[in-house]
């Protein structure tokens, strides 16, 4: 399976290969279907599972709102989407053990986590956008942090 994906998403790489490395590439793609299946997954909770009301808890403080919930059901999802791709199809050859791997890349995600929820909040309740529109922004800028953190930390190769 690994080896059909590899070779399905190297066939889209020449295009690309005067401005990325194969590496990166692998990395952009897998990235980004990551990103995908988050705003999909997003999308979908909030509209088909929640249908946009809050959530009543039976103890305090009570209610979280409806984009704060659905990014608590979509987060561990795309961990588990992200953490896979990144590790057999991308940082292939990281020295680290698969825990160690895992460790880090929860740090990463749960600091995402932490400003997604900012970030979301912020949008939706202070600038008033819809809440789909304000995780794809969060989402982009993100990205792009995680791009470096992830290589030189939770997947890094030694010299």
């Amino acid at each position: 399976m690994r080896k059909a994906l590899l070779r399905f998403i190297d066939f889209f790489y020449p295009p690309f290969s005067r401005w990325l490395s194969l590496h990166t590439f692998r990395y952009v793609v897998s990235g980004g279907t990551n990103v995908a299946s988050g705003i999909i997954l997003y999308f979908l909770i909030y509209n088909y599972v929640l249908h946009q009301q809050d959530v009543i808890l039976p103890f305090r403080p009570g209610m979280i709102t409806a984009p704060v919930a659905t990014l608590i059901i979509e987060a561990p999802l795309t961990f588990a989407i992200g953490f896979t791709l990144n590790k057999y199809l991308v940082f292939t050859k990281s020295d680290l053990k698969g825990r160690i791997q895992m460790f880090r890349y929860a740090i990463v995600v749960c600091t995402n986590l932490m400003l997604n929820f900012a970030m979301i909040k912020l949008m939706v309740e202070t600038f008033n956008f819809y809440p789909s529109v304000a995780k794809f922004v969060t989402t982009i800028i993100l990205a792009v942090a995680s791009y470096f953190i992830q290589t030189h930390f939770s997947f890094r190769v030694k010299k």
